[in-house]
């Protein structure tokens, strides 16, 4: 990686705890005083936070033991992100799930609810800035931990998994569990928060997009061919064009891939031919021999 995909890397990453620190302002301001519940690993992690206070008395005073207790389920998960799915996808999601951690365990939580006597419009507003939160991590390339690490590897491991459907599944034994422990009104306010903080993190971020990209370009490098297949695993095709205004002779190279790849062959491209003309084409549907990556 040289300086400048450094520099570009480093931001996204500065982006991205900005997210988490949205994400946790949402859930400290209105969910957890709500008394509400998250999906996921997160979930049960205030799950686990409500029976030691509640049931077993245990007084943490004004600190949220769920931020702690988030990291410690996340530390099995860091291995299975660092051995079966990448080593730059594991160091985003220790970085951006300490932080999580540490927004949550610090953010204030207010003894009542901001919207007290309107809990419909709490789940609403909460659900929204939290999944927002998520949406900018999520696009920077970021991982808030938890069910993202458990999808994804299954997802790369077995081909008719998603994440979606293993949050859903964990979703719910997690609402199953809280009708059984709390009213019915706590779960039905829960799946309205968990609805829209998942539409929020869609309307953010849509998850592997897949990108048609042509690049005119009149410098015939092998070396940027040969840097594309190498850090990208991309394969290209490629024509011999010309300009119709000037007649030169030039080269069109095509290639699919996902979003989050374009900006490093951008900056690969670029490196090479600093002129090259590159049209990108969003949301196209492959079938065929195409690789899908869910990073």
């Amino acid at each position: 990686m040289d300086k400048r995909e450094l520099l570009d890397e480093l931001r996204k990453l500065f982006v991205a705890l900005i997210g988490m620190l949205i994400l946790a302002f949402g859930v400290n301001m209105f969910i957890v005083p709500a008394k509400l519940y998250n999906g996921g690993v997160l979930g049960f992690c205030q799950l686990i936070r409500t029976v030691l206070a509640e049931y077993l008395y245990i007084d943490f005073g004004t600190f949220d033991i769920a931020g702690v207790i988030y990291y410690i389920f996340n530390i099995p998960l860091f291995w299975i992100a660092y051995k079966k799915i990448g080593k730059r996808f594991f160091v985003k999601t220790i970085i951006c799930v300490t932080a999580m951690s540490a927004f949550l365990s610090l953010i204030p939580i207010p003894a009542e609810p901001l919207m007290n006597e309107d809990i419909l419009a709490t789940s609403i507003i909460g659900g929204i800035i939290s999944g927002a939160g998520m949406g900018i991590a999520l696009k920077m390339g970021g991982s808030g931990g938890g069910m993202d690490i458990v999808g994804i590897f299954m997802a790369k491991s077995k081909g008719n998994f998603s994440v979606g459907r293993v949050s859903l599944f964990v979703n719910i034994i997690l609402y199953a569990i809280c009708l059984f422990l709390f009213d019915i009104s706590t779960v039905i306010y829960s799946l309205i928060y968990a609805s829209v903080s998942s539409f929020a993190v869609d309307k953010v971020h849509v998850q592997n997009i897949v990108v048609e990209v042509h690049i005119i370009t009149k410098v015939r490098s092998k070396e940027m061919e040969e840097e594309i297949f190498k850090k990208l695993g991309r394969g290209l095709t490629k024509w011999q064009s010309c300009g119709a205004y000037t007649a030169e002779p030039s080269e069109m190279l095509y290639i699919l891939l996902s979003k989050y790849e374009v900006g490093r062959l951008k900056h690969i491209v670029h490196k090479y031919d600093p002129a090259a003309f590159i049209v990108v084409q969003e949301g196209v549907h492959v079938d065929g021999n195409y690789l899908k990556k869910l990073l």
